[in-house]
């Protein structure tokens, strides 16, 4: 009787568990984002398969290779059913189905040929590349013919051009856009009467530096027997409600597979993100599924997000109208949630349907919690409604900690209230550096208005302490010390480097003291240098040995190497005498440390240009030094002196060439003994 009670208890916890479970299905594969560092992080999945549709549970039959999709405003799904010569097209739910596969053309029947695209215009009237009898076929809703279009005919088209339309869009005014199989000249461009009338947006050649050297030095006869340098072709094509094109390409390596192309064909797309929208940062050179990724299609959503697709792996990229990477879902397989070929991809409301060519299915996804979240974070943020905005981007953090692009759209809600300083810190913790800029420059314009009192008492008493000291440097007329000669050095280099070499002035010690000075001070630079200045390193992540050898291993090669050049070019200099130069040459570099870690603080982006100058004219100063230096240590003429520094250069190339080469030699010849080894040992064993 008890246990009987028990359960009635637990009967409506149990429904409740029940009826708040999500009907989809558990993706066969972990989420990921990507960091500012390009490192792969774990995401939770933003989409999950919601089902599967397939011909086979249609009226119509099963598909055959079907190429494209197109879903219009009032959620009606269009399918280029390729194998099977015909359009299938699906209400939303994907119950009730019909085919197009024949038309009336002058009183007679005519039908589709391999048709690879499709599009569907806001009057309801369907556009189709007809792929295989070369043409491009517009029907009206009830399936009467409304034109055809042959090949484009023009002066600018080779004779040698097959006209294969693969894939096309349509905007308000009538016109046609047009991908073509092969057409390397960029989108074919038709009027409204179906009149052709150009190509806009070619892709840039992208030319190897090798092969343009050796076609340079080549033969005619053999320049024409290696690979032309054209442009890549466009794959696939979309078209926004403002009437921007967007194409994608399958191209290797590129940073723009897609693009967002104007009316006059030059590419607008914006690329504000850590990386550009081009699918996976990382990847394998080698084993299952190598290789950069291969953008197949493209999906528009509202408010600027859009949606790429990835023939390599299978995986679907969304960013927002900036270019910020949102969320990844999607691997190529054979379980739910997986594709074997995917072709092709476009939204149904705030759901993702996946046209799966090699499947012959539909796979539609449905919008997780962690999905939902940043989609609508990302449109109140467009519509700037920042307090929903912000709402939405808070809760996406509860669900990932590591969503960078979670803090940015934050940070912008309040830079928009006028919290300048909590929107710097939330621009610090999403790493971007323009709009941190932006948030300081309101921050610090603020701060000193309220603080110009102590600011301007604290200027004049520094500009006083600096004439103080001055005057006392002046007055003072003894010998200057060790410090005071290094100093005398940097402003009277010739005098200086004399003193240092036969006076005997410079001290081994000292110059051992200035690199470990400067060690230190590349140390604190790295540590405290501003986030808009030094956005990719954090206290946390500071070696302190990387900073010491980043700065006595270029030193002791230079002098190795100086030291060798000179001594078979009759050079004067010791090799204490080289060292000792060479550091009290790097006294500028020095000096500017501290002024560069102060400045970094307290300038914006725009204001670079004086952070940049101030550390350029310290190293120029070195390199000024460092050839008086070597110019009295060895006794040179200036000719000789310039010589013999390049030189020194390139003996520094074939140390590090000689010493990586040792390197590997020494790895190799380990790791044969350890091989013999093991196999000696592995003998005796079974003896």
């Amino acid at each position: 009787m008890n246990r009987f009670i028990k359960m009635m208890l637990l009967f409506p916890l149990m429904l409740v568990m029940v009826s708040t479970a999500v009907p989809v299905s558990a993706a066969p594969y972990d989420g990921y984002n990507y960091s500012w560092w390009g490192e792969p992080e774990p995401a939770p999945n933003p989409y999950l398969p919601f089902k599967q549709i397939s011909g086979q549970s249609l009226s119509t039959g099963p598909f055959r290779s079907p190429e494209d999709l197109f879903i219009t405003t009032d959620s009606q799904i269009y399918v280029a059913d390729t194998g099977n010569n015909r359009i299938v097209v699906l209400d939303e739910e994907a119950v009730t189905a019909r085919t197009i596969e024949t038309f009336m053309n002058d009183g007679q029947s005519d039908h589709f040929l391999a048709p690879q695209g499709l599009f569907v215009r806001t009057n309801g009237n369907l556009l189709v590349a007809d792929t295989g009898n070369k043409r491009i076929v517009e029907l009206t809703k009830d399936g009467d013919l409304v034109k055809v279009i042959g090949a484009p005919q023009s002066d600018v088209i080779g004779a040698g051009f097959v006209y294969e339309p693969i894939k096309l869009v349509g905007d308000s005014a009538g016109r046609l856009y047009v991908v073509g199989k092969g057409v390397f000249n960029g989108i074919m461009q038709f009027d409204s009467g179906g009149q052709f009338s150009g190509f806009i947006g070619v892709n840039n050649v992208r030319v190897n530096v090798a092969d343009l050297f050796w076609k340079r030095i080549m033969t005619k006869e053999q320049r024409s027997k290696m690979a032309l340098f054209i442009p890549v072709e466009f794959n696939n094509v979309d078209i926004d409600g403002e009437g921007f094109i967007y194409t994608t390409t399958s191209e290797a390596f590129s940073n723009a597979p897609v693009k967002r192309l104007n009316p006059s064909g030059a590419d607008v797309l914006k690329r504000s993100g850590y990386h550009p929208p081009k699918g996976d940062i990382r990847f394998r050179t080698g084993g299952t599924r190598p290789g950069t990724s291969a953008i197949q299609s493209v999906a528009l959503d509202q408010n600027g997000i859009y949606s790429i697709l990835d023939s390599t792996r299978g995986r679907i990229f969304t960013y927002d109208r900036e270019g910020k990477l949102m969320y990844i879902y999607g691997l190529l397989g054979e379980q739910i949630g997986t594709f074997k070929t995917p072709a092709d991809i476009d939204m149904l409301g705030d759901k993702m349907v996946v046209l799966d060519k090699g499947l012959n299915q539909l796979v539609v996804f449905e919008p997780t919690r962690y999905g939902k979240v940043i989609r609508q974070a990302v449109i109140y943020n467009d519509t700037g409604e920042e307090q929903k905005s912000v709402e939405k981007w808070r809760e996406a953090l509860g669900l990932n900690s590591n969503l960078e692009i979670a803090y940015l759209g934050i940070g912008k809600a309040e830079l928009r209230q006028g919290n300048n300083k909590e929107a710097m810190n939330n621009f610090k913790l999403g790493m971007h550096r323009e709009y941190y800029s932006r948030a300081f420059e309101r921050y610090r314009k603020d701060f000193m208005w309220e603080h110009f009192g102590k600011i301007a008492a604290i200027a004049i008493a520094a500009a006083i302490l600096l004439i103080a000291a001055r005057v006392a440097i002046k007055r003072n007329k003894a010998e200057p010390g060790i410090a005071g000669f290094a100093w005398y050095t940097i402003f009277h280099p010739f005098n200086g480097f004399w003193e240092l070499k036969f006076e005997r002035k410079g001290k081994v010690w000292f110059a051992v003291l200035l690199l470990l000075l400067l060690s230190l001070l590349y140390v604190l630079k790295r540590q405290y240098t501003g986030f808009i200045f030094n956005p990719s390193v954090s206290a946390d992540n500071v070696s302190v040995i990387d900073e010491v050898k980043f700065v006595l291993l270029p030193f002791m090669l230079w002098c190795i190497a100086n030291w060798s050049t000179t001594t078979l070019m009759d050079g004067e200099g010791k090799f204490k005498e080289i060292v000792t130069a060479s550091a009290y040459a790097l006294v500028p570099v020095i000096l500017m440390q501290i002024p560069l870690i102060l400045l970094s603080n307290i300038i914006t982006m725009q204001e670079g240009s004086f952070y940049r100058l101030l550390g350029s004219a310290g190293f120029i100063w070195f390199i000024g030094l460092l050839f008086v230096a070597m110019l009295t240590v060895h006794q040179y003429t200036v000719t000789k002196t310039v010589m013999t520094m390049l030189l020194t250069m390139i003996v520094m190339g074939i140390i590090i060439f000689l010493g990586l080469l040792f390197f590997s030699l020494a790895q190799q010849m380990i790791s044969f003994v350890t091989t013999i080894y093991k196999e000696a040992m592995f003998r005796i064993g079974e003896g």
